[in-house]
């Protein structure tokens, strides 16, 4: 058997500690740039323990790219009305941006970024009311509704943000 001398041994363990070191070093300035420059979008997505479709939807937005963190509660009602979400806008959960900006009920991910980009003055945040077949979290095969995206005001009106029409 052959052994390696004890300097060779140490010498060895030196460069392969200042090469990783370094490499670990640039490694870690090119991620730190690339997460700074291209930060995931983050929503709090409040919602009861027992809804499957909110789970869903929360999945649909994080293979959109999105951060989340899911909070279990059972006071939804008083949450909403907290956040000013009139009864006829809501859903079974609720996103809420870090700007404070509301997103009720299965809105697709990449018109919740849309709107994150771009937020008009006026907006608390969008909304699809009711749990409208077909849309994320609400999937059901080939079976797909037509579907508004709602704008919500700050006055507590709605206008249209986005038409979703099914592929007939």
């Amino acid at each position: 058997m052959y052994y390696l001398p004890t300097k060779a041994l140490v010498l060895g363990f030196i460069i392969f500690f200042l090469t990783g070191a370094v490499t670990a070093s640039d490694h870690a300035v090119t991620t730190e740039a690339t997460v700074n420059s291209d930060v995931a979008p983050f929503l709090d997505v409040f919602k009861t323990p027992s809804c499957g479709c909110c789970q869903k939807w929360i999945d649909h937005l994080e293979h959109a790219g999105f951060e989340t963190i899911a909070h279990n509660t059972d006071n939804m009602s008083e949450l909403k009305a907290e956040r000013g979400i009139l009864t006829q806008y809501q859903s079974c959960h609720t996103g809420v941006s870090k700007d404070g900006f509301v997103f009720e009920g299965h809105i697709p991910a990449n018109i919740v970024k849309q709107f994150l980009d771009n937020p008009p003055t006026d907006a608390i945040g969008l909304a699809v009311p009711g749990m409208t077949m077909g849309s994320p979290g609400m999937e059901m095969g080939d079976m797909r509704d037509d579907y508004d995206v709602l704008l919500l005001k700050n006055d507590g009106s709605s206008i249209i943000f986005e038409q979703i029409i099914a592929a007939k």
